[in-house]
């Protein structure tokens, strides 16, 4: 499919939720594609803008209760575990092409299922083979940080010592549902450290770590190499991700092998200067810092958790696989004041 043809048909599950209601203000204002339907079992016949309010005067678009098979690509924008059991209940054309945000077939001993295959969605890393995909599992928001901060170096073979990580994520990471940690009253003003060392993101880290240097063997012979700390943010959205390793490169030839890595990768853009969450918030954007301090290298990699991280990434996806401009319906303004 190419611009000028005919736009492309897209169907979104779970339309509810955060990933939902940002999947849906993308597709509305995407030049080539038309959303179809939006499924929700407990909002269906409600306006899309009863739930995302901030889409009212956008759209006139109502929950479907029903499935459509008249569509090319459907969304799944559900939790971890229900993609696998949407798909186990739903017999899914092989003309559609399904874009998964669950970490459900990110990882290769999960990636066939029934009678569909899934190539891991990380297009820095995937782009080639995103092309000619029949479907996609949607990289994790930590995970798409974390790797953008790292695989420059995988790919050159530099990651020979442990890397120490610590990860801040807005509210929006822990989805819609209402849990004790994401309650306003025991958010706001708050930080907090969970799943430390054993984020479970760390598998797909390792797994596209991996793949980027074939030849590189983590220390300990495991990916207990990446010491992950993350943390649980007082604002609503974004990831700020600092990362030091031991490394021989200068300064300079650091920048210079990250700029190198990332050139023609339109979404992420490589500095020495100092970078903050309000220019990425809002955006498919990933922005990288590159510092050196005495032998270690020090990477900071920030990204708007549910656009780069979930729904931007998963439209930048739905662009390559239909041969779209990567960056079609996602060139998105900060808000930087």
């Amino acid at each position: 499919m190419t611009e000028s043809t005919s736009k492309i048909k897209a169907g979104i599950v779970g339309g509810a939720g955060y990933t939902g209601g940002e999947m849906l203000r993308i597709l509305i204002n995407h030049p080539n594609a038309e959303i179809v339907f939006v499924h929700s079992n407990s909002n269906a016949g409600n306006h899309v803008y009863d739930v995302h309010h901030d889409l009212f005067g956008d759209t006139n678009l109502t929950f479907a209760a029903e499935l459509a098979f008249n569509i090319d690509v459907l969304f799944l924008c559900v939790g971890h575990g229900d993609a696998k059991k949407f798909l186990e209940a739903n017999q899914i054309p092989d003309h559609i092409k399904v874009i998964d945000l669950s970490q459900d077939f990110r990882l290769s001993q999960n990636a066939a299922f029934k009678n569909k295959k899934f190539t891991y969605g990380l297009p820095e890393l995937n782009r080639e083979a995103i092309k000619t995909a029949e479907n996609i599992a949607n990289p994790g928001c930590f995970a798409t940080c974390l790797q953008l901060g790292l695989l420059p170096l995988a790919a050159k073979g530099l990651l020979k010592n442990e890397v120490h990580i610590t990860a801040t994520t807005g509210s929006t990471g822990a989805g819609q549902s209402l849990s004790p940690t994401s309650h306003f009253t025991w958010r706001n003003d708050n930080l907090s450290v969970y799943k430390v060392f054993n984020h479970q993101h760390l598998g797909e880290i390792g797994q596209s770590l991996n793949q980027a240097a074939s030849a590189f063997t983590p220390p300990s012979g495991g990916w207990g190499a990446i010491n992950f700390v993350p943390y649980r943010g007082g604002f609503t959205r974004g990831i700020i991700a600092s990362i030091y390793t031991e490394c021989d490169l200068s300064e300079a030839e650091a920048l210079k092998t990250y700029q190198a890595y990332y050139a023609g990768h339109p979404f992420t853009h490589v500095t020495n200067k100092d970078i903050d969450l309000k220019q990425i918030v809002n955006t498919n954007k990933c922005f990288i810092q590159v510092k050196k301090h005495d032998n270690k290298i020090f990477i900071i990699s920030i990204m708007d958790n549910l656009l780069k991280g979930a729904s931007g990434q998963a439209v930048q996806n739905m662009n390559i696989m239909f041969g779209l401009d990567e960056r079609a319906g996602l060139r998105l303004k900060a808000t930087g004041f």
